[in-house]
């Protein structure tokens, strides 16, 4: 047990970043990593069809702003991956699509970048991405482990970001082999970068959930934008389960196989808390349906992680195909409600739970 509190440097080699990040990819593609059993919870949700919606289908308008920036759609790709050369063809090709197709980008953590400079050209994509919001991402507990504002410049200045979100990994770091413990003080250390920065700093999860008592104290240290990256789609106990030699690690993923507050639960208790903060629906999304009901219940965005990694890797044509396909999902489930617009949308009165009362 004496490795699970071994101290780290704060630099890792390059060798040891590639390996880790090549693992979660590879892990992420060929193994059974889904988190809560219960599904992200948009299935407990059901649109009433409008039969008559007084609408043309061409006309309707989903574009919006976020960070300052035009989109064509409510939608974003999510933070996954960098460090690597297989991670820069990946983040090249989805950030060609989302350029194409006027989505936001979140970038994969910059730890990489800022340790090791010589992986900085596998998180730069503004050069193929000119006119879309990029979000550089940093894990929020290296503020325990010597970083500061000074690294969230780079991270930002490097990527020619428009915003910098710090994800909040907790359990994630306690079942990979090395992980970091302390996950104390933080939101004093958000709130004095937010004091300081000359750009917008949002938070995230990474698949476990932002409730809304949580995101009300992180809006009231500063933030601009809360991803609530809910449960049911990758967990990432259950990647670190296969990456780890530990035994005790491995039995107790099982454990936390249900872990998490489902993203549609996420996002309608922040939304309730925090009437105007800028809201971003992640976890486990894989159609524009679910964006729809995610705008519904009063997300901002919506954003899609592990279901856009194969077609990321196989090919520009088949990524390209899954981008149209979800705009096209939500604009037939706008239609299919008789909402001409996303303020619209937001507004319904069309979406019901599912569940009996």
């Amino acid at each position: 047990m004496s490795s699970w509190n071994e101290t780290k440097p704060l630099e890792q080699s390059q060798a040891d970043i590639k390996r880790r990040k090549n693992e979660h990819i590879e892990i992420c593609m060929n193994e059974d990593v889904e988190g809560w059993g219960g599904g992200t919870g948009f299935d407990e949700y059901g649109f009433r069809h409008q039969a008559l919606p007084e609408l043309d289908f061409g006309a309707i308008d989903t574009a919006c702003e976020f960070l300052g920036r035009n989109l064509k759609a409510p939608l974003m790709v999510s933070s996954m991956t960098g460090g690597t050369d297989e991670a820069a063809r990946i983040n090249v090709r989805l950030a060609e699509a989302a350029e194409s197709r006027g989505w936001g980008m979140g970038l994969g953590s910059l730890r990489a970048a800022i340790e090791c400079p010589e992986t900085a050209h596998t998180f730069r994509v503004r050069s193929v991405a000119p006119s879309i919001p990029l979000i550089a991402n940093l894990g929020a507990v290296q503020f325990n482990y010597g970083y500061g504002v000074d690294e969230c410049r780079r991270a930002v200045d490097l990527t020619e970001a428009d915003a910098l979100v710090l994800h909040l990994n907790g359990l994630q770091e306690l079942f990979q082999t090395g992980g970091d413990w302390n996950f104390s003080g933080l939101l004093n250390r958000i709130e004095l970068l937010c004091r300081h920065a000359e750009f917008p700093i949002g938070v995230k999860e990474v698949g476990f959930g932002i409730d809304g008592d949580t995101a009300r104290s992180l809006v009231d240290a500063g933030i601009s934008f809360i991803d609530v990256a809910g449960a049911g789609g990758t967990s990432w106990i259950e990647v670190e389960k296969h990456r780890t030699s530990d035994p005790i690690r491995q039995a107790a993923a099982k454990a936390f196989e249900d872990w998490g507050t489902p993203t549609a639960q996420c996002v309608t208790e922040v939304r309730h808390a925090l009437p105007n903060i800028a809201l971003l629906a992640s976890g486990g999304l894989v159609n524009g349906v679910e964006a729809a009901k995610a705008i519904a219940l009063g997300a901002n965005m919506a954003s899609y992680g592990r279901a856009l990694l194969a077609p990321a890797i196989e090919s520009a044509e088949g990524l390209a195909e899954l981008f149209g396909r979800i705009e096209f999902e939500l604009r037939v489930a706008m239609f299919g409600i008789g909402a001409a617009n996303l303020s619209q949308l937001r507004g319904t009165s069309r979406l019901a739970s599912r569940r009996m009362t």
